[in-house]
C-alpha cells in the first residue's frame, strides 16, 4: 500500500481502471483513470506502451492518471528493482501483479474496441462542491503560514476554523454522446481523495462510492472520476478522520456530480485535436536527496518505509539520467479541453490553466506521470512548505517550466 508504507489486510471495495478511446482525428487517444495511489517512471511507461499497442496508437497519446487514493498501490518498477537488488523485504510494489493489472486493462480495451460507439455530441457541465476541499496552507493567528492541514485535520481547531484557502471549488464533467444517448461522463474535482486511511483496507474511498452511485443512476453511461491537480488540497478542514466521513464526502461529491449532469449543455462535436508538450523538471539536489544518500538509506536495518522512500528517489534519478521528459498532454474538443498534469501538481497550476483559455471549458486531471511527487509553486518553497520534506523529488525552478508546458499544450498565446 502507498509504495510499501503499510500492508493490505482486506479489501473494503474494489479498485478499478475506467477509461475510453477516441478514434478519429489524427489518431486514437486513450484516457484511463486508475484507482491507484501513483504510477511512476517505468511503470507509467509500461501502462502507456501496452495500452497504445492495444489501441493502435503511440505512447504519448495515452493519458493515464491515478485517482490517488492512499489505500492503494504505488507502482515504480525501477524502485522495486533497487529493493530487490539488495534482497530487502517489504518492497515498493509487486511487479507480477502490476503486469497482470496492465494486461487486464489492455484486454478490456481490446474488447471494447470490437463494438465502438459513434460520438456526435460533447457535453459540458459543472457544479460547486459543498464542504470537501481545503488547501493545506492556512494562516496561524500571528499571520505565519502553516501547512499541516492534511486529509484529517479537523481535530486541529486552527485548521478547522481557518478559511478553505486556495482551491478550485468546481467539479467539472465532460461527456460524450451519441445523439441523445450519453456514452461517457468524465468528472474531475481537485482534492486528495481520502477520508480515512492507513487501515490496510484496500479502497477507492469516497470518490469510488460516489462514482458507483452515479453508475447505478446512469447504467448506459460509463462514469469516470479523476482527481484534479491537488497536491496541496485535502479534505482536512472538514474531516476528522472518522469512518463516517467516507459516506459524508461521498454524498457531497455525488450531489455535485448529479448537479453537473443536470447543468450539462450539449453541442455537436466537430474536432478532436491532440497536443503534448514535454517538460524536464530538475532533480532535487539537497544532500538528503543525493544519489549517495539515497543508496545509503537502502539499509536493511532501517524501517521498510524509509528504504522504499529512498528507492523511489533512485527511480526518479534514473529517469533524470536517461533525460526522459514528462509529457503534458491535452485533447482539444473546440469548446473544451482535457489537460493532464503530472504527479502531485499544486492546484495553482490547474487554476492557471483555466485562466490561459477563458474561451474554453478546461477540465484538468492530475496525477499523471507521478515520479516527481509534489510539484509546488515557488511561493510554497519560499514559505518552507513542510509537505516538501519527503514526498518531493524535484528541485526549485519547476513552476515556470510547468507553466510553459501547460501553455503550449493548451495552445494558448497568453504570456
Amino acid at each position: 500500500m502507498m509504495g510499501g508504507y503499510w500492508k493490505a489486510t482486506a479489501i473494503a471495495d474494489p479498485l478499478l481502471a475506467r477509461g475510453f478511446v477516441l478514434w478519429g482525428g489524427d489518431g486514437p487517444v486513450v484516457v484511463v483513470a486508475v484507482d491507484w495511489c501513483e504510477i511512476r517512471n517505468e511503470a507509467y511507461d509500461r501502462w502507456r506502451e501496452v495500452l497504445a499497442a492495444a489501441a493502435g496508437t503511440t505512447r504519448e497519446r495515452v493519458l493515464v492518471m491515478s485517482v490517488h487514493q492512499h489505500e492503494a498501490p504505488v507502482a515504480d518498477l525501477a524502485a522495486q528493482r533497487a529493493v530487490e537488488a539488495r534482497s530487502l523485504a517489504d518492497g515498493v510494489c509487486d511487479p507480477a501483479f502490476h503486469e497482470a493489472a496492465v494486461q487486464r486493462v489492455a484486454d478490456s480495451l481490446r474488447q471494447a474496441a470490437r463494438t465502438p460507439r459513434a460520438v456526435t455530441h460533447l457535453g459540458r457541465g459543472e457544479a460547486r462542491v459543498d464542504r470537501i476541499a481545503s488547501n493545506r496552507r492556512y494562516l496561524l493567528p500571528d499571520g505565519r503560514p502553516s501547512f499541516n492541514r492534511g486529509s484529517a485535520a479537523a481535530i486541529n481547531v486552527l485548521a478547522r476554523e481557518a478559511p478553505e484557502g486556495t482551491i478550485d471549488p468546481w467539479l467539472r464533467t465532460l461527456s460524450f454522446w451519441e445523439g441523445d444517448v450519453p456514452i461517457v461522463a468524465f468528472s474531475t474535482y481537485a482534492t486528495h481523495p481520502m477520508s480515512y486511511y492507513r487501515t490496510g483496507e484496500v479502497s477507492a474511498d469516497f470518490p469510488g462510492v460516489a462514482r458507483a452511485r452515479r453508475q447505478l443512476e446512469t447504467p448506459g453511461c460509463l462514469q469516470i472520476y479523476a482527481s484534479g491537480a491537488s497536491g496541496n488540497v485535502t479534505a482536512g478542514k472538514y474531516n476528522d478522520g472518522s469512518r463516517a466521513f467516507r459516506g459524508i464526502f461521498a454524498e457531497r461529491l455525488h450531489a455535485a456530480m448529479a448537479e453537473a449532469w443536470r447543468a450539462t449543455r450539449r453541442e455537436p462535436l466537430r474536432q478532436v485535436a491532440f497536443c503534448s508538450a514535454p517538460v524536464r523538471l530538475p532533480p532535487r539536489e539537497d544532500p538528503a536527496f543525493s544519489e549517495a544518500e539515497l543508496v545509503r538509506r537502502l539499509d536493511p536495518a532501517r524501517p521498510a518505509a524509509q528504504r522504499n522512500h529512498a528507492a523511489l528517489g533512485l527511480g526518479w534519478r534514473e529517469r533524470i539520467v536517461r533525460d526522459q521528459p514528462i509529457d503534458v498532454p491535452a485533447i482539444d474538443f473546440g469548446p473544451a479541453q482535457l489537460l493532464l498534469l503530472p504527479a502531485e501538481s499544486y492546484v495553482e497550476f490547474q487554476l492557471a490553466a483555466q485562466r490561459l483559455r477563458p474561451d474554453q471549458f478546461v477540465v484538468v486531471a492530475g496525477y499523471g506521470e507521478s515520479g516527481p511527487g509534489y510539484i509546488p509553486t515557488e511561493q510554497a518553497r519560499a514559505e518552507n512548505d513542510t509537505n516538501l520534506g519527503d514526498w518531493c523529488w524535484v528541485g526549485p525552478g519547476c513552476e515556470p517550466l510547468l507553466r510553459e508546458a501547460i501553455r503550449k499544450a493548451l495552445g494558448s498565446n497568453a504570456p
